[in-house]
């Protein structure tokens, strides 16, 4: 499943206009609403297409795709108006570009490495030194137990502040 950020406000006009499932009908055929905001559909390669809107407010998509033809022009005509229609889907779902929108996972997924880079350092740095008090120990490992538990919940942002705090005790 992947994840992309969303602008601020597009959840709210994308609900106004009817939901993800109508959203998603304008570029997919085989469209079936499976809850608030979240549908299922296919397109030609892409033959399962499911999505919706996190409690965040970020998509998540799960796409499978069976690859074309390549020897046939016209599969990759197909293939072609099928990626296209997704990009459009994505434009209109997130209100971010493609550029941004790889600017945006890339942001996320410095913020995991972030998180993760400070536990690392707090760990290395708990075994070297010898005059860490109980309670920094303590308080270290508390922060750590939060930093691993937001990672679990993908909540990358909550990490990397968790992270920046970790950093600042020792």
């Amino acid at each position: 499943m992947e994840r992309f950020d969303v602008k601020r406000g597009v959840v709210k006009d994308v609900t106004a206009n009817g939901g993800l499932t109508v959203l998603a009908g304008k570029f997919f055929e085989n469209v079936n609403k499976t809850g608030d905001n979240s549908f299922e559909g296919s397109h030609d390669i892409m033959t399962l297409i499911s999505g919706h809107y996190n409690e965040a407010g970020a998509l998540m998509l799960d796409v499978t795709n069976v690859p074309p033809n390549f020897d046939d022009p016209e599969a990759m005509k197909i293939a072609m108006d099928s990626r296209k229609r997704f990009t459009q889907f994505l434009d209109d779902s997130t209100g971010y570009n493609s550029k941004k929108r790889g600017d945006k996972a890339k942001e996320w997924a410095k913020k995991a490495s972030k998180a993760k880079l400070a536990i690392k350092a707090a760990r290395h740095f708990m075994e070297m030194s010898s005059n860490i008090s109980d309670e920094d120990a303590a308080t270290a490992e508390s922060l750590i137990e939060e930093i691993e538990a937001a990672l679990a919940d993908n909540n990358n942002t909550r990490a990397a502040s968790r992270g920046e705090k970790l950093g600042k005790l020792f």
